[in-house]
């Protein structure tokens, strides 16, 4: 009566597991992609990792990007890399590592460049990261990475038997690395935003996670007929709802903060939208697969019953009168 109640429930009944084995091959296949990008191109580190100056202008008029990045090569500034900021009138220039003094300092020599065409042309905001302070950010957020995953692995560790451990642990790291393999691919800037998302996406990817196994777990107790891929595609189909409400809502405001943020915010909201699309995907194709193809069954997750005692342990508290 118990099981017939419980499965009157469901509102789907999708078969997740069974394409499992396709759904990991393609994620196999971008893993493999994604570290060869990472390792042959690496990533286009943004001013906060690499140091330098960036350079906000301001134009009465539309400006056409190659014009400005044409004037800026030619005059001592190959490394310029231009781009709107916003609106058409606006202009982001990031250099990299040039000498100043105070006599003739970056932003005064830019300005001269850019306005011998008679354009009017507004200084609006410079700045600048030093070498040293690029380096420290660097291995500041390598570190930020390693204790996240450390502290994660732990929890997972503690909470979970083993098999359902391991899955989640390479789901946690199978989302970063197509992140990054993206940023690789494509040569996108990676700046602090970017990572700071990245750490965001890491912790949205084990909450989905933890939320569908503490289903299965609850599940392999009360449902006793089913299989374990039945169980599983069960423990997925209930919590599906939650998932969908969840990451669609959270969708609507990054796609919001994509299309609105301005240029400042689009690597930060970038990599959420895809982060937390590979979040939603691991959590079923790589966590809950991996903890099928390592063997979980229902006697890894089932509690321990002790010799001698038959039926469920009650336990029993005593209330003391003062």
């Amino acid at each position: 009566m118990t099981q017939f109640s419980l499965l009157s429930r469901f509102d789907y009944n999708f078969n997740f597991m069974g394409i499992r084995h396709i759904n990991m091959g393609i994620s196999a296949g971008l893993v493999i992609i994604s570290l060869a990008s990472l390792a042959i191109q690496g990533l286009v580190l943004g001013l906060d990792f690499t140091g330098g100056t960036l350079v906000e202008l301001g134009y009465k008029q539309s400006v056409d990007l190659q014009e400005v990045r044409t004037s800026l090569h030619k005059n001592g500034f190959p490394d310029a890399v231009v781009q709107h900021f916003g609106s058409t009138h606006d202009v982001l220039v990031r250099l990299g590592q040039h000498e100043q003094t105070k006599d003739n300092p970056l932003s005064t020599r830019i300005l001269k460049i850019l306005q011998t065409d008679g354009k009017e042309v507004e200084m609006r905001r410079i700045e600048f990261v030093g070498p040293q302070v690029g380096k420290e950010l660097v291995e500041g957020g390598l570190l930020a990475l390693l204790y996240t995953n450390l502290g994660i692995l732990v929890y997972v560790a503690l909470r979970f038997q083993y098999r359902l451990a391991i899955g989640a642990v390479i789901a946690l790291l199978h989302d970063p690395i197509l992140i990054l393999g993206m940023f690789s691919l494509f040569r996108l800037e990676f700046d602090l935003t970017v990572l700071a998302a990245i750490l965001a996406v890491i912790g949205y990817s084990i909450n989905d996670t933890i939320v569908v196994f503490d289903r299965i777990r609850d599940n392999f107790i009360k449902l006793r007929k089913q299989t374990t891929v039945e169980i599983m595609n069960i423990s997925i189909n209930q919590t599906l709802s939650r998932t969908v409400m969840t990451s669609w809502t959270t969708l609507l405001v990054v796609i919001i903060l994509y299309l609105f943020g301005g240029e400042l915010l689009r690597g930060f909201s970038l990599t959420l939208i895809v982060g937390i699309v590979i979040g939603t995907y691991s959590s079923i194709y790589i966590a809950c697969a991996l903890a099928l193809q390592l063997g979980v069954s229902r006697n890894d997750l089932l509690p321990v019953q002790k010799e001698g005692v038959e039926g469920p342990i009650t336990i029993v508290q005593k209330k003391t009168v003062e």
